[in-house]
Formats: structure tokens, C-alpha cells, sequence
């Protein structure tokens, strides 16, 4: 009996022992049973602030979706167009053969709808939402859902070139937005957030990093404008025109493409440009861009070198737009633009987006290099007109070579200008044939171009091009300025001469 006794109180003041252990060490682990988020629908009129657990240390996501959640909503749009006047087809055709005699079934033209669904977010308490002009281009009815509940919505603003349009929300409650970020400051391999509905999947969050940024894509109608903020956060259909945020909770960028042939290949417009057109959006509903008028291309050391600057920094004017605002100005094609407005030029994207911050009409000074020497040039912009990038294909022939060069070519005559459709006054060299080995290939320069200069001096055929050539000394660079007809451009081509 006493044995019993003792076991029984050495049983239980194991249990009890074991019992007290086991709460240490939940506290200690901070663990804490399963629980369910639901999203914030309270409408404050306030902006998205991030509690400061979320950014120190190693991100809390959980934290930032929960905050960011309430102020990204689904884009719903709807489009109605008249359907085509086609012979309608008998379903049962697929299973029984149509008699001859039997008469073609018609149905009279009808409307016919379709509906998409895209992203957005909230950027003010009024209702004013951000999202992307391919998410509601062409849409005859927009409905815009913010935290479960339906709005009607209508375009404010819309500006294709940079894949921008701006929403306004018909209501009079204050909403939760978000505040606009610095995407300037952005540095590749910094956390970013990517909030949308893709595939209808509505308040879906994906997180990575920045990959690149300043990307072109070619996919808008002036690839010269694009900056895409790349990101391997996974982007899918029905992202477009959500927020890319940092981990402030502050939007840095606009979901807006993929790349299909990849896996987490993003892209997003950089909320600076967002910034730069978001006034005249609200005012005017579109953008009116500065125009300069001239084609532009970045240097590198080479080129620096052969115009004889010390530094790659500016931008070489490879093509001056007739009756431009350049040409007007006494801009040629061979300067090289060093400042603009007391802004120092070190890329195309520097005197790019500068130009297009400003309204047409504006006046801007230029500072620019010319034949060894900085002169100033005053410039009133015009208007940025939309590019066509058309190209027309060109046929080859073949003539004679420089070696070294891995170029064929040949004189200009009046049937290869007739049969190419060039201008009769055109003078030069036609490009027939450039090989992979060619210092010209990687330069660009293709079959069907006519080089017109060799060092800003014209040359009139094949005697002249060779001579300009054969006479340059060993090191130096050649400067062939080269027209592109296939692509209606022009652009300097440098070689080093072996």
C-alpha cells in the first residue's frame, strides 16, 4: 500500500513538472496558436504607415502585406464593341454533316462584350487610384473593388507612352492610400513588395528583390522613355498597375510586365516617372512631353576618345530632326551635350527625362562640345511627337571590300536609289554585306545602310570612302556616320584602325 502511495505522488509530480516545463518553453519560443488575418475595411482617410518591427533587422512581411493590403484594389474592366457581321456556325455541324440544301445559318450583328481585370492602388483619400493604361484601355464600364466592396470609376488621366492612367473612385468616403516612394534612391538588391490580384486572386502578395533597374523593353509606343525597375517578386496577369513598395510601405514602382520566356522576370515603372506626369494628369487628363528634335546615344570610352573628350560622360547627337526645335538652334549631328539648365548630361536617361519634365514651349540652355571646343546654345522646346518604329526590310548585293574593314559595299547609283526608295539626292556608300568579324558589325551598321561620312567629311562613292579610309593612321578612330533606312535612323558608327 505505502509503495502505490508513492508511486501515485512521484506520477503526479512528474506530470506537473512536466506540465510547468512545457510553459517555459512556449514562452521562451514565443509560440502563439494559429490565427486568421482579416483585412482592415475601415476607410480613414489616412496613409499606410508600416509598424517599425517591419523594417528592422530581417523584414516582417506579414506586417507590411497587413498594412499595404487595404489601400491595393482590382480593376475590373469592361468592354463593348459591335461584333462582326460572320455567318454564325450549327453546333450540331460538329456531329452531323450540313445538307447541302440546308440554308447557311446567320445571326444579325450583335454587341459583344469582354471583361478584364487588372490591378491598382490608392494614392489619395479622395478616391484618385494609379494603375496601368493597358489594364483599361479601350473600357466602356470600369468598376474598381477596394477591401471587398465595388466602386464605379472613371479615367482622369491616361498617358500610353508610359503605360500610366490615373482613376477616379465616384464616392464620398475617405480611403486608406499610399504614399509615393523615392525610386531614385532604389538600389538593386533592396526588398520590394509586389500587392495585385493576379488572375483574379485578389489581394495576393509576392516579395524579392530589385534585380536592375533603368531597363527597356521596347514594349511602349517611345521605348526612348522607358526605365523599368526590373524584379525578380513574381509578377503574373492581373498584377499590371499594382504597387511595387519598399519596405516602408511606400510605392516605388508599377507592376506592369513579365517576360514569358523566364521565371520571376518583372518589370515595373519607377514611381519618379508616376511623379513627374502625375500634375497633368490630374489637370489635363494626358501629357504634353519637351521636344528637342534630335537622336541621341550614350558614350563610351571610344567614343569619347575619338571626339577627344577625357570622360564618357554626355551624349553624342547621332541624327538632328528637320525643322526641329535642335535644328532651328544650330544643333548638329556630331556635338555632344554636356549640360542642360545647369543639369550635367552623363547619359541619354539624364538630358531624356529632363526634356520630357518639361512643358512644350519651355526654353533650355544647352551647354554643348563641338570640334574641340564648348559652345551655348538656347533652345525652345517643341512638343514630343509619338514614334512610328516601322521597318522596312532592305535586299543586298555585292561589290567590293577592305579587308580589314569585313565590309562590302558599293557606289550609290540612280537604279539601286530607284529600287530601294532612297532620296535622289542621297550620297555615299551602300553597305551590301558586313561580317560577324566586322568591327562595324557590333556597332550596328547593317545591309542597306549608306555610310555618308567618314570623320564629318561627305563622302560621294566608293574612291573617295576607300581613300578616307586607307589614309587614317594606325590607333585612330574613324567616325562613319551612317544612314539607316530600314529602321529611319541615323547613327555614328566608331572603329579603332588597327
Amino acid at each position: 500500500m505505502q509503495d502505490s502511495k508513492g508511486r501515485n505522488v512521484f506520477t503526479g509530480t512528474l506530470v506537473f513538472v512536466a506540465v510547468v516545463f512545457g510553459m517555459v518553453l512556449s514562452g521562451g519560443l514565443h509560440l502563439t496558436p494559429i490565427a486568421t488575418a482579416t483585412p482592415d475595411t475601415s476607410f480613414q482617410g489616412r496613409a499606410v504607415t508600416v509598424p517599425p518591427s517591419a523594417v528592422g533587422g530581417l523584414p516582417s512581411f506579414a506586417d507590411l502585406a497587413a498594412a499595404v493590403s487595404p489601400a491595393v484594389v482590382s480593376v475590373q474592366a469592361t468592354k463593348i464593341e459591335a461584333a462582326s457581321d460572320r455567318p454564325g456556325r450549327d453546333p450540331f455541324e460538329l456531329f452531323f454533316p450540313r445538307r447541302r440544301q440546308e440554308p447557311q445559318l446567320r445571326r444579325p450583328p450583335q454587341e459583344q462584350r469582354s471583361d478584364s481585370a487588372g490591378s491598382g492602388f490608392l494614392i489619395g483619400a479622395d478616391g484618385l487610384v494609379v494603375t496601368n493604361h493597358h489594364v483599361i484601355d479601350g473600357a466602356t464600364d470600369l468598376t474598381v473593388l477596394v477591401a471587398g466592396r465595388e466602386y464605379k470609376a472613371e479615367v482622369k488621366g491616361d498617358d500610353p507612352a508610359t503605360d500610366i492612367a490615373l482613376l477616379q473612385v465616384k464616392t464620398d468616403e475617405p480611403f486608406t492610400y499610399l504614399e509615393l516612394g523615392d525610386s531614385e534612391s532604389l538600389r538593386v538588391g533592396d526588398w520590394v513588395m509586389v500587392i495585385g490580384s493576379p488572375l483574379q486572386l485578389q489581394n495576393s502578395v509576392s516579395v524579392g528583390v530589385v534585380s536592375a533597374k533603368t531597363r527597356s523593353i521596347n514594349i511602349t509606343p517611345d521605348p526612348s522613355l522607358e526605365n523599368f525597375i526590373q524584379t525578380d517578386a513574381a509578377i503574373n496577369f492581373g498584377n499590371s498597375g499594382g504597387p511595387l513598395v519598399d519596405l516602408q510601405g511606400r510605392v516605388v514602382g508599377i507592376a506592369t510586365a513579365i517576360n514569358f520566356g523566364a521565371e520571376n522576370i518583372g518589370f515595373a515603372v519607377p514611381v519618379s516617372t508616376l511623379r513627374r506626369i502625375l500634375p497633368q494628369l490630374q489637370e489635363s487628363g494626358s501629357v504634353r512631353r519637351g521636344y528637342l528634335g534630335v537622336t541621341i546615344a550614350d558614350l563610351d570610352f571610344d567614343r569619347a576618345r575619338a571626339w577627344g573628350l577625357e570622360s564618357a560622360s554626355g551624349v553624342l547627337v547621332n541624327e538632328v530632326t528637320d525643322d526641329g526645335p535642335a535644328k532651328e538652334a544650330g544643333i548638329e549631328h556630331g556635338d555632344i551635350i554636356l549640360q542642360v539648365d545647369e543639369h550635367e548630361v552623363g547619359t541619354n536617361r539624364d538630358l531624356i527625362d529632363y526634356v520630357a519634365s518639361l512643358q512644350p514651349g519651355t526654353s533650355v540652355d544647352l551647354k554643348v562640345f563641338r570640334d574641340g571646343k564648348t559652345i551655348d546654345k538656347r533652345i525652345k522646346l517643341g512638343e514630343r511627337p509619338p514614334l512610328d518604329g516601322a521597318v522596312v526590310p532592305q535586299e543586298t548585293e555585292e561589290e567590293s571590300s577592305i579587308e580589314w574593314l569585313g565590309l562590302q559595299y558599293q557606289d550609290l547609283t540612280p537604279g539601286l536609289k530607284e529600287s530601294h526608295g532612297m532620296p535622289e539626292d542621297l550620297a555615299g556608300v551602300f553597305v551590301t554585306e558586313v561580317a560577324p568579324s566586322s568591327p562595324l558589325f557590333e556597332e550596328g551598321v547593317e545591309p542597306g545602310d549608306v555610310i555618308v561620312e567618314v570623320n564629318r567629311v561627305r563622302v560621294s562613292g566608293v574612291d573617295e570612302f576607300e581613300r578616307r579610309i586607307e589614309s587614317a593612321e594606325p590607333g585612330t578612330y574613324l567616325r562613319f556616320y551612317v544612314e539607316q533606312l530600314s529602321r529611319d535612323r541615323a547613327f555614328y558608327a566608331i572603329v579603332k584602325v588597327p
